[in-house]
């Protein structure tokens, strides 16, 4: 029988904070949880499909909101550890940021021009914040697996088994298995929080343009003022 590779995780992993539950480091299976509502609004089932996908045996299981920040969050957290080869993407679709199919087209995708991913249907599908590097390797090392709109605790809890089998295991589409550690030292890293604000990001060079532009009157009306001012109140002579 051929040993399964392990890895050992980045020092510091998980390296980003969040809602989510650390489960087995040597699991090959991570699990997204979409939360389409306020954190504090969150339904219980949704907290169990969380707590379930832990004890089935997952590496890390959570709930996502965002389609950009917090989707950055999760790349730094599963490549900082080689053993993760599978995302689970499950619970309701999120209609505001559709979250799921963010996460689905970038597995597909990646990323396209201004850190866009590339297909996505979301408002702001960017991650300005961390290195194409770890976005690539995200793509490389793990698989997504498609339970979007599934609500059952039973077939998150089959999924999750299933990632850990031997030999391919037949789960609706996919046939899953424990292929070992992705071949490569973990990328260790947090978010470098260059933008907070997505949303508030020009969306074309067109917009960067014209932004960029009314920076620029901005502070050169600024400076205008500034000498207005000082010309009106001119400092005083110190005898």
């Amino acid at each position: 029988m051929t040993e399964i590779r392990k890895a050992e995780p980045a020092s510091e992993y998980p390296p980003e904070e969040g809602c989510y539950l650390r489960g087995n480091d040597y699991s090959p299976v991570a699990v997204v949880v979409i939360l389409r509502w306020m954190r504090e609004e969150t339904p219980p089932d949704i907290e169990n499909m969380v707590r379930v996908a832990i004890e089935s045996g997952a590496a890390l299981a959570g709930t996502l909101q965002t389609e950009n920040v917090g989707l950055e969050k999760v790349i730094c957290n599963i490549v900082s550890n080689p053993n993760i080869r599978y995302l689970i993407v499950c619970g309701p679709e999120s209609p505001g940021h559709l979250v799921g199919d963010t996460i689905l087209a970038l597995a597909k995708n990646g990323l396209g021009e201004r850190k866009r991913i590339i297909g996505a249907e979301a408002p702001t599908p960017y991650l300005f914040n961390i290195p194409l590097e770890f976005v690539e390797r995200f793509r490389k090392q793990v698989t997504a697996i498609d339970l979007i709109n599934e609500g059952s605790v039973d077939v998150v809890r089959q999924a999750v088994c299933s990632c850990y089998q031997e030999k391919p295991t037949q789960f609706g589409q996919y046939k899953l298995y424990d292929p070992g550690a992705y071949p490569g030292p973990p990328l260790s890293g947090k978010i470098t929080w260059k933008v907070t604000r997505p949303s508030e990001e020009p969306k074309s060079d067109e917009e960067r343009t014209q932004k960029e532009k009314i920076q620029t009157l901005v502070e050169r009306v600024r400076k205008a003022a500034e000498e207005k001012q000082l010309h009106k109140n001119p400092p005083k002579k110190v005898k």
